[in-house]
């Protein structure tokens, strides 16, 4: 275990909780408890807002997962699942959210309710719950445990690092709300976005023995199959993660729901 890298994650870490609890307690807040927790008291600026829906498309799943899958095809044809991403978020950010905050809606189930019945609105509701707890949760806290477990060598339970996380991640939405969460977001989006766009940076460097230039052009000429992205095999001859194909038929009715 390097003791300078967990030293500084953790002040990373305890860096970024005293800067949401400085933020937040200098933002207004709302009369009502139940507006302030679940709708952040409908204070949240525009960065803020743009913060969090950064990070809604930055988490272990693209990070790890996407990466992991990208490696296993042997070709880039994973990229059609981001691919897409910007264009729906933008869509959202734009089009769709201005609207909803206009009429203040929070969350779908409420926009659902209001559009239908509460009986739509509770069934969406249990799909919601029944997706996050099956399906998007386990995958998140396993991948995010397994690059902790890895990068710092830790000589313990995987399943006492998903509790970690998991207990991390609820502390800020339990005690703080969504206000918490959009501001923790926002700083931790920063540092994703500077670190996701290091990683390939420095690989490529490391890879052309200090140019990153040089790099790409040894990546160009070594393995020119793995910039492939119109594809559907992967190097195996195997079916490939995302088939790209999908970028012209429901990629983009599944990223603007997400």
């Amino acid at each position: 275990m390097n003791a300078v890298t967990v030293v500084s994650f953790i002040a990373a870490t305890a860096a970024v909780a005293l800067a949401t609890w400085l933020f937040v307690r200098r933002m207004r807040r709302a009369d009502d408890p139940t507006v302030e927790f679940f709708t952040g008291g409908r204070a949240l600026a525009w960065p803020v807002v743009a913060g969090s829906l950064l990070l809604t498309n930055l988490s272990t799943e693209q990070l790890v997962g996407l990466n992991g899958a990208v490696f296993k095809d042997g070709n880039l044809v994973g990229v059609a699942w981001e691919a897409l991403a910007a264009f729906a978020m933008i869509a959202t950010a734009l089009l769709f959210l201005p609207r909803y905050l206009r009429s203040g809606f929070t969350t779908t189930p409420a926009f659902l309710e209001q559009r239908f019945d509460r009986p739509t609105r509770l069934l969406v509701s249990a799909l919601f719950l029944f997706g996050y707890v099956t399906v998007l949760l386990p995958v998140v806290l396993y991948t995010g445990s397994l690059a902790i477990k890895t990068m710092f060598q830790l000589d313990v339970p995987l399943a006492a690092v998903v509790w970690g996380i998991g207990l991390l991640g609820s502390a800020y939405a339990i005690f703080g709300g969504l206000k918490a969460v959009a501001v923790s977001d926002t700083f931790n989006g920063i540092g994703l976005l500077i670190g996701g766009l290091a990683i390939p940076a420095l690989g490529l460097a490391a890879l052309g023995e200090g140019s990153i230039t040089a790099g790409i052009s040894t990546l160009v000429h070594a393995r020119p199959e793995s910039l492939a992205v119109l594809t559907t095999l992967d190097k195996k001859g195997g079916p490939v993660s995302v088939p790209w194909p999908t970028l012209l038929t429901g990629m983009m009715f599944i990223q603007v729901f997400y």
